[in-house]
């Protein structure tokens, strides 16, 4: 099939021209006519098979021209990288039509997109908080909405944006179609289908956890973090071969460590990315990084999440992840648009249980590759790694008997009242001589007697 098989439009055939598109992948063949069907559907295929211009192809076809301002397209993404990204890829599909898009994010002046959201849109793209901030304040209204689109769902609900994807969702109107993309399945994303979808139609490419078949595989079993160090700069120095490299690490304080470690030997070729970047900072890295002009980037998985680069080399897992779903989209960012691509991943004796729930969700093993003799194995260790010592009778460590302790202050006298509890009642009645009814006078003359 090609894309003239589609039955696209002519401004949409001269910008996939101008692309250098002529054969539709799998996931944007079988997508087409479901969505522009008007039918809600969910897509589920692997990274780096073309999702975006899956969905925005029909979109795109049916989209008339307008000039309201509020926006009928609305694409939700979990990054804000991925909404330049995305941003860029429908501007260059919508190079000879009439539309207007906008992106929205975080990290960001709020006034600046206020002013651009009251110029008009068409298509809006957008993370949820920055999205739920501007319908909250009503400088966006999304009443006019047609078409929602939720890319990269397992990701959002993995990054705490549930409640904000539900709250948003009340905010839409119920006469929408709702598309969303993912390259996993889970009982999150299940769950959120049951609950808003109407009766969607999955296209399944791929097995959620399938890899694609052009990636190749490898592991190196080892000890620690400085020996890790030293198999990367091995392995990063042929050149050649590890032309453009994505390093993944597990958290931001792993990735700043790495990149002080690796900053010696590689400095004009390295950068990094993570959440605690600035946002300039972080456009800057990926661009470099995408141009060539730094040959390695090192990323935490959230930053990297669906980012579109081209012709990456090689992507090395540096910690192996907890979640294997992780894997499959760490390993996605490689071998894209069909070429070919080399996953390495490094573990340790303490990250084998997640090695295998990888291997169990792929269905298949990582092959293990033998350690380079010429690299050297270091018995230094970093604070994550070193054991925990309990030293519970530890004779040097005795209590200081002149250590300053909890303050003592005596209670006051209100507070030394002894409760009672029932016999509280006729305590009183005995202390103020009482009556046991208000116009018994005869019981008063006795007790008075007393």
């Amino acid at each position: 099939m090609t894309f003239q098989d589609l039955n696209l439009n002519t401004p949409l055939y001269n910008a996939l021209e101008d692309l250098g598109f002529s054969t539709p992948t799998p996931i944007q063949e079988q997508a087409f006519n479901v969505i522009a069907s008007g039918q809600d559907m969910v897509g589920i295929a692997q990274t780096g098979t073309g999702k975006t211009y899956g969905y925005m192809l029909p979109i795109l076809k049916h989209l008339k021209f307008s000039t309201q301002v509020n926006p009928r397209v609305l694409i939700l993404v979990p990054t804000r990288e991925l909404v330049v990204q995305v941003v860029d890829d429908i501007e260059k599909l919508s190079k000879y039509i009439n539309n207007r898009v906008l992106g929205v994010y975080g990290g960001t002046n709020i006034n600046t997109q206020k002013q651009a959201v009251a110029e008009g849109a068409d298509i809006l793209v957008a993370t949820p908080g920055r999205l739920y901030d501007l319908a909250v304040s009503r400088a966006l209204q999304l009443k006019s909405i047609q078409k929602l689109v939720i890319d990269e769902v397992d990701v959002m609900l993995d990054l705490g944006f549930r409640h904000q994807l539900i709250n948003i969702f009340d905010l839409l109107p119920e006469r929408r179609q709702n598309i969303m993309f993912s390259a996993t399945m889970t009982h999150d994303v299940d769950l959120l289908i049951n609950d808003f979808f109407k009766s969607p139609q999955q296209v399944s490419i791929a097995v959620s956890g399938t890899p694609l078949e052009n990636i190749s595989q490898s592991r190196y079993q080892v000890p620690n973090f400085y020996t890790k160090v030293n198999l990367l700069t091995h392995l990063l120095r042929d050149t050649e071969t590890f032309n453009k490299v994505l390093v993944f690490v597990a958290y931001k304080r792993m990735a700043d460590r790495l990149f002080e470690q690796l900053d010696e030997l590689f400095h004009e070729e390295l950068c990094v990315i993570h959440s605690n970047k600035t946002q300039n900072y972080r456009l800057r890295s990926i661009e470099q990084f995408r141009s060539g002009h730094n040959r390695i980037l090192i990323a935490t998985d959230v930053m990297a999440r669906g980012l579109d680069i081209d012709s990456i080399s090689h992507v090395i897992n540096f910690d192996t992840p907890e979640y294997p779903e992780n894997y499959m989209h760490r390993i996605g960012r490689t071998g894209r648009a069909e070429r070919k691509g080399q996953a390495i991943l490094f573990s340790t004796e303490k990250e084998q249980a997640f090695v295998e729930a990888i291997e169990g969700l792929m269905n298949m093993p990582v092959p293990v590759m033998d350690f380079p003799e010429s690299v050297t194995i270091s018995t230094e260790l970093i604070e994550e790694e070193r054991p925990i010592i309990k030293e519970h009778n530890n004779p040097t460590k005795r209590r200081d008997e002149d250590a300053p302790g909890p303050a003592f202050h005596e209670k006051k006298d209100k507070n030394k009242k002894e409760n009672l509890g029932g016999s509280y009642k006729f305590k009183i009645a005995n202390k103020y001589k009482k009556p046991k009814t208000r116009g018994d006078k005869n019981y008063n003359k006795r007790n008075k007697r007393k």
